[in-house]
């Protein structure tokens, strides 16, 4: 979950060209595989993430270790953007690791370059039986289970509590529309001196729970756009709108974002809110001493809510490691182990685990609980997540932000942007 927001313009395909000829030329190698050490089976497993999960992460690892004491488990993470290039590298390189976190957008291009093992390869060795069958079917490509939802997560408006609340400007309600949340922008921006949000029209995510609320798609189930460049010049219109009024960030602030917490204008102070994934919305309090609130992201002008339950973030194996069998141990450990679940709290969303979810409740403190009673909120309001998005959605989100930063520095018109991504669009999906 892209928190997962990337401002690069690397694609895989680049990073197996860019290896090919260090091979050839420099004669240089990839990182070190999983590897036997002291007759114990080592394990390389890497995340994205901020440095709270990757202390509860480690401290879950260790737990593992203690119980399954012949597996040592290398553990490495990063924030989301220097992640998603490493692992690219290492995939594009044949050294992926054993076990890595994944986001729903990287699974059908990693599945589809055999980087990921099926899990039916492993019968027996994942229970995934109290998996929300909506949540584990986005993981599968082409009938194939090549990644497991990790946790549930979903997309908010998160705001600085302290700075909305003196603004006396109404707060977000369940069900407010778009509309609605842009006169609240404005709103905000004039009471408070600074833009009342992080421009969306930046955010693939945020465009889709915009398309969703009016009965379309990112995707259709053929793998091909859902959507025209009527939707998307709307869009980016609308958005850009905004930001010339002063509404939302200005394009020297937007374009700062990398994919942490820390660089988004909410995260500099620049913004009173953002539009971002629940769990990773944890890293604001570092921020902002005061305290965030989690708000549901607007709806259709007629009611239709956009916004939908995905995983969080998935686990998958390497179709190349030595040791598959402890791998999917590791995996089943971090997703049905009750004392791993409790560790690792709400860190990456809320467990996928419904058994698990109902049992770490009652213990959740601090912004745990604050996730777990956002979506609470939310149960039986949203509709289904979609598939998992086609190989190429990757790189196409460094296309839309990239063709985005065209209309917010005025060198392009909202028009020619969204025509300009629908042809690169569909030549980076075809087959």
């Amino acid at each position: 979950m892209p928190g997962s927001r990337t401002r690069t313009s690397f694609r895989p395909r680049a990073a197996a060209t860019a290896l090919a000829l260090c091979v050839v030329l420099a004669g240089c190698s990839g990182g070190e595989g999983s590897s036997s050490a002291g007759g114990k089976v080592v394990l390389r497993y890497t995340w994205w993430g901020n440095p709270d999960r990757a202390a509860r992460t480690q401290e879950a690892v260790d737990l593992f270790e203690k119980k399954n004491p012949g597996i040592e488990v290398q553990t490495s993470f990063s924030g989301y953007d220097a992640y998603k290039q490493k692992l690219a590298t290492q995939a594009a390189g044949g050294d992926a690791p054993d076990v890595m976190q994944l986001d729903y957008r990287m699974i059908d291009q990693y599945a589809s370059g055999g980087v990921l093992m099926d899990f039916a390869e492993q019968p027996g060795a994942l229970d995934t039986g109290e998996f929300d069958a909506g949540l584990l079917a986005t993981g599968r490509v082409d009938g194939k289970q090549y990644a497991i939802p990790q946790a549930r997560g979903t997309e908010t408006v998160v705001y600085d509590t302290k700075r909305w609340k003196a603004s006396g400007v109404e707060p977000p309600r369940e069900g407010w529309t778009w509309s609605q949340w842009a006169d609240a922008m404005r709103e905000l921006a004039k009471k408070t001196g600074k833009p009342g949000a992080t421009d969306p029209g930046q955010s693939e995510d945020a465009f889709e729970v915009w398309l969703r609320g009016q009965g379309k798609s990112l995707y259709t189930k053929d793998r091909e756009l859902g959507f025209t460049a009527d939707d998307l010049a709307r869009w980016w219109t609308f958005t850009d709108k905004l930001r010339r009024e002063g509404a939302v960030s200005s394009a020297e602030q937007t374009t700062q974002i990398d994919g942490t917490v820390e660089n988004t204008p909410l995260g500099r102070g620049y913004t009173i809110s953002d539009t971002n994934w629940d769990a990773p919305s944890s890293g604001f309090l570092a921020l902002i001493p005061d305290g965030v609130t989690l708000a549901p992201m607007p709806s259709g002008e007629d009611g239709t809510p956009g916004q939908y339950f995905k995983p969080s973030m998935f686990m998958g194996v390497s179709a190349d490691t030595t040791y598959p069998k402890e791998s999917v141990r590791l995996i089943d450990f971090m997703l049905n182990d009750a004392e791993a679940a409790k560790i690792l709290g709400a860190t990456r969303g809320i467990p996928v685990n419904e058994t698990l979810r109902d049992a770490i409740a009652p213990e959740l403190k601090d912004f745990d609980k604050t996730v777990y009673d956002f979506q609470a909120s939310l149960d039986g309001k949203l509709k289904a997540p979609p598939q998992a998005p086609p190989s190429g959605d990757s790189a196409l989100q460094t296309t839309f932000q990239r063709d985005y930063d065209q209309v917010s520095y005025e060198r392009i018109s909202p028009r020619e942007a969204a025509e300009n991504y629908i042809t690169e669009a569909k030549a980076e999906l075809r087959p």
